[in-house]
């Protein structure tokens, strides 16, 4: 093909490709593809049960909650009770908010207090009556005994409890409830209700918004609907002041971090890699031939992997953005090749590097794409990015070139190196040798799923300063007890509750849940009651007999009677639904009566220590606690360490299936070895490791590889590698060790693994021929 053909093809083929690329991102709304949430890196069909509860809470339910607390200075020991009312009025009346409710007054807790006593009948009755029958079971006593026994009993309790000072607060229930339904759930209650109750001088609000907070509507609207109704507070009340928290404050922060730092760490490597440039390339402008090779690497990248996912996690394009340190290889080997004479033509110069550039591209995409197999989002995502970067970073460097006159980036001249006795050299490799096989076995392994963010200690403490207002203590554990039905839900409940009063007595268990009867007693509840045909006139005499006027509890046995004539039925489920329109503001979060799956909060207090994680056959999982997330990571690194040896696998019978003996055996030797190797000085040193270090060993491997293919040759005369491989493994680890800057712990972790991978791989493409030199 003609020269002037030649580069006319290579240019409208490099244009078109890159503007049906930038075509494509032009369309896309970056606001709603590109995810923070740590919760996106998970399966969205994950299929432990605790770990699609705590996905669905935290980020539904429980991630539209905003939490506000309002002071005066000028009274501070009086919550401000009124501006709190204003202030949740204001935000209610916002379109970005879906409720707001003063908790200073009390009202949402005495609308639950009231839903309970106007059912108490319905909801607290079948469990007492189970409880009872139960109990007098337990006695021996003949059946036909069982309505004398429970009016005496419920007498002789009634006694008891009004001897007691708390009493004094309940002699109104008491006329109406004489059983004491209520009375006994009062703990219970009491201490639901004192989480919100507030402290120290402030009102508390708390309010849900209508989007997700993880979107620019749950974020943006939000904020300045806040603003607007804070300052509309401040024109009546200009000394009130106001301390907020929400999950769309953490990620419109956790995104602005991530977004400085990903515009931060480009800078830092294009600066390394130029650096790297400036010292091994002579004529320093023309590797400005690379940057469109980069680009447009990226860019296929970008396209592909918004084109195939929904929606991709930021951490991806972190991740991938440092693509142009292997991008960059490509161009290297080809712009560095020399013609073997003057009027040697392009194309004769690319048909000698073909073979093992299709082989380092090959092998290497073979094995990342392995990665779209896997349970893990980000790996599946990180994959393509990187296989689809690869292929066009090949494709454009190929074509790019094509269309320059004298495609030839001429490397700096530092003189032969001094021979190196190779005894030395061949002792180093054994000290290699020994730490790569006995370091790893040091390894410990740890994965959590707060090494996936930017920490933010400020907005963090007053997080947990705010929440400890709310109710949140350290002393205090909040549990999701679930099940696939909410009678299912509501038996668990049951077991975790007794398990709590065998392990830990002096806990204090509270939940909603308490309230509602398990589906056995509500079944039972009829029958039981039609068995009781005498109760009335047996309770009657037992009060009696224990110094009380009956009359005085005449609404009890008129609403017992109703209760006779009309027994409760219906659907077991439709007690959930017809209580749930009573409950208002946080107490909506106490149970989840409705899709794919059941749950119920409890409330545990450990006075001196925090409430422990509870076994695994109670259907129970802590909110507050990360446990369950990061052993389902700990899962993904297994899976991904499985298909990373299958990948390599591929990647080494590829390598076989190209190449032959001796060749073949040292391009498969030297990643494997160098990745052994830093994983044994991590081990030696005590490091801890997580799945982005594996994720990192195996992208440092997938480079290592090609230095390996490229130095093949020069390896087999005993010459060192080209400057090419140098130069390219150079640029490769500067770029990559921008990443141990990184304030993100896992891209701090993967940056290290892949940078130390390289250099370990390119003084073993170097030091490698002396070794074989006769001693």
């Amino acid at each position: 093909m003609e020269p002037k053909r030649r580069k006319f093809l290579s240019r409208l083929a490099l244009a078109g490709f890159a503007a049906l690329c930038a075509g494509w991102l032009a369309t896309l709304d970056f606001a709603r593809k590109v995810s923070t949430d740590v919760l996106d890196l998970l399966p969205t069909a994950e299929q432990s049960p605790e770990a699609a509860l705590v996905r669905s809470l935290a980020g539904d339910t429980e991630a539209r909650v905003m939490l506000f607390a309002l002071g005066d200075p000028a009274a501070p020991g009086t919550p401000p009770a009124g501006p709190a009312r204003e202030f949740a009025a204001e935000l209610s009346r916002s379109p970005a908010f879906a409720e707001a409710v003063s908790l200073a007054d009390g009202d949402a807790r005495n609308d639950v207090g009231r839903a309970i006593f106007e059912r108490r009948l319905q909801l607290l009755l079948p469990t007492w009556l189970g409880r009872m029958r139960r109990e007098f079971a337990g006695s021996g006593r003949p059946a036909g005994e069982f309505s004398a026994w429970l009016a005496e009993r419920s007498a002789s309790r009634l006694e008891a409890f009004l001897a007691r000072p708390e009493a004094m607060a309940m002699q109104d229930i008491v006329a109406s409830d004489p059983l004491l339904l209520v009375p006994d759930f009062a703990q219970v209650s009491y201490q639901l209700a004192a989480r919100g109750a507030g402290a120290g001088g402030r009102a508390l609000v708390w309010a849900r918004i209508r989007a997700s907070p993880l979107s620019e509507e749950g974020q943006g609207p939000v904020f300045l609907a806040i603003d607007r109704a804070f300052a509309s507070l401040r024109a009546g009340h200009p000394g009130i002041e106001m301390q907020w928290s929400g999950v769309n404050r953490f990620a419109a922060a956790g995104r602005a971090r991530i977004q400085s730092e990903l515009g931060m760490l480009n800078g830092f490597s294009v600066a390394a890699v130029l650096a790297v440039g400036c010292a091994l390339v002579r004529r320093m402008w023309k590797m400005l031939h690379l940057v469109p090779v980069i680009l447009l690497s990226l860019l296929g990248a970008w396209a592909a992997s918004t084109l195939v996912f929904g929606r991709i996690h930021i951490l991806v394009f972190v991740i991938g953005s440092l693509l142009s340190g292997v991008a960059v290889d490509y161009g290297f080997y080809i712009y560095m090749q020399p013609p073997l004479r003057p009027d040697e033509p392009y194309s004769a110069r690319l048909r000698r590097l073909l073979k093992p550039l299709l082989a380092s591209c090959l092998t290497t995409v073979i094995g990342f794409s392995l990665l779209g197999f896997s349970d893990l989002p980000v790996l599946r995502e990180l994959g393509l990015f990187v296989a689809a970067g690869l292929l066009c970073a090949l494709g454009s460097a190929m074509l790019y070139f094509a269309q320059l006159e004298r495609p030839l980036l001429e490397a700096r001249s530092f003189g032969r190196p001094r021979p190196v006795p190779a005894g030395p050299v061949r002792d180093l490799f054994l000290l290699a040798l020994a730490v790569a096989v006995l370091g790893p076995w040091r390894l410990r392994w740890r994965d959590d799923v707060r090494d996936l963010e930017i920490a933010s200690p400020k907005l963090e403490a007053n997080d947990r300063a705010l929440r400890a207002l709310f109710g949140d203590t350290p002393d205090q554990g909040v549990f999701l007890t679930h099940g696939a039905s909410i009678a299912e839900a509501r038996r668990h409940l049951d077991e975790f509750i007794a398990y709590e009063a065998r392990s830990a007595p002096s806990a204090a268990p509270a939940s909603l849940g308490l309230a509602f009867p398990t589906e056995e007693d509500w079944q039972a509840l009829p029958g039981r009651i039609a068995g009781l045909a005498s109760f009335a006139a047996d309770f009657r005499e037992a009060l009696g007999r224990h110094g009380f006027d009956a009359g005085s509890f005449s609404g009890f046995f008129t609403d017992w009677e109703a209760l006779r004539a009309h027994p409760p039925a219906g659907p077991y489920d439709a007690l959930y639904s017809n209580f749930s329109s009573r409950l208002k503001g946080p107490f909506a979060l106490f149970y989840h009566a409705d899709g794919p799956m059941r749950w119920f909060l409890t409330v545990v207090s450990h006075p001196g220590g925090a409430a422990p994680a509870p076994p695994a056959g109670l259907n129970t999982v802590g909110v507050g606690q990360l446990e369950s997330l990061n052993s389902l990571f700990a899962r993904y690194r297994w899976s991904a360490l499985r298909l990373s040896l299958a990948g390599l696998a591929l990647v080494i019978a590829s390598v076989f299936a190209i190449y032959r003996g001796r060749r073949a055996v040292r391009i498969a030797l030297i990643p494997a070895g160098s990745c052994f190797l830093v994983f044994g000085v991590y081990g030696l040193l005590g490091q801890t490791l997580n799945l982005f270090h594996l994720l990192g060993a195996f992208l440092g491997v997938c480079l290592s590889h090609n230095y390996a293919i490229f130095s093949s040759e020069t390896a087999a005369r005993g010459a060192p590698p080209f400057v090419s491989v140098r130069l390219s493994a150079l640029c490769a680890a500067t770029s990559f060790g921008v990443l141990g800057f990184s304030r993100i712990p896992v891209i701090h972790a993967l940056g290290l693994t892949v940078a130390s991978i390289v250099l370990t791989a390119l003084a073993a493409v170097e030091i490698e021929p002396l070794a074989r030199r006769p001693a």
